[in-house]
């Protein structure tokens, strides 16, 4: 695996898994993998979770950053490591989570919704914040509208963010952005690995942008 910063300064965005089943959870990791997204996170609610992780940092899978997702507790924390995790990610501030990922020496990024909790998610030592839900809070323009007076802090918007609003939110200023149904759609549950892909592949085109005259 690589690690999380790498992964991002490669292609920014992560990739949100959260399914209700794990029956195809490992071919979804793999086209994730294959189709050039190389930071994707596992949440601690789907079954299997941590062994996904596990076959996914000892080698199921090459050149990604794989991260656990809803963590709530220390205890989730260990376990998500344990199992191999590089980073963590909490849908609210969890002070225990954060302190407990710096001692086992992960990134941690806590969700944060207002500029109050995103401040308070900051200064309690998160590496980034994830704002969520992004697309309720206003899209593109709440992340402008919060780095304005608050421009060191580096943002993760995430929730209801559609693969054409990738290149707006990171023209907002946003360091990179999370993406769970938009771009994983139902593959962990009905195996559609051929859709999966084409998704990436519109992804990575439309972080391209068009192509220079």
């Amino acid at each position: 695996m690589i690690g999380l910063r790498e992964a991002l300064a490669a292609l920014p965005v992560i990739a949100i898994v959260r399914a209700a089943t794990s029956r195809h959870l490992a071919a979804a990791l793999g086209t994730l993998a294959d189709g050039g997204v190389r930071a994707i996170e596992v949440t601690m609610t789907t079954p299997g979770a941590a062994e996904a992780i596990r076959w996914a940092a000892r080698g199921g899978i090459d050149g990604v950053a794989v991260g656990a997702g809803t963590v709530l507790t220390a205890g989730s924390a260990r376990e998500a490591v344990d199992a191999g995790a590089g980073y963590l990610i909490t849908p609210a501030v969890v002070p225990e989570v954060i302190e407990e990922g710096h001692r086992l020496g992960v990134p941690v990024l806590p969700g944060a919704y207002t500029p109050t909790e995103i401040l308070r998610a900051w200064r309690a030592g998160a590496d980034l914040v994830k704002v969520f839900p992004a697309n309720a809070a206003g899209g593109p323009g709440y992340v402008k509208d919060v780095l304005a007076p608050l421009p060191e802090v580096p943002l993760v918007p995430t929730g209801g963010i559609r693969i054409e609003d990738v290149p707006a939110y990171l023209r907002a200023g946003a360091r990179a952005v999370g993406m769970g149904s938009p771009l994983l759609g139902d593959a962990c549950a009905d195996g559609d690995m051929p859709a999966l892909a084409a998704r990436a592949r519109r992804l990575l085109h439309a972080l391209a942008g068009p192509p220079a005259s």
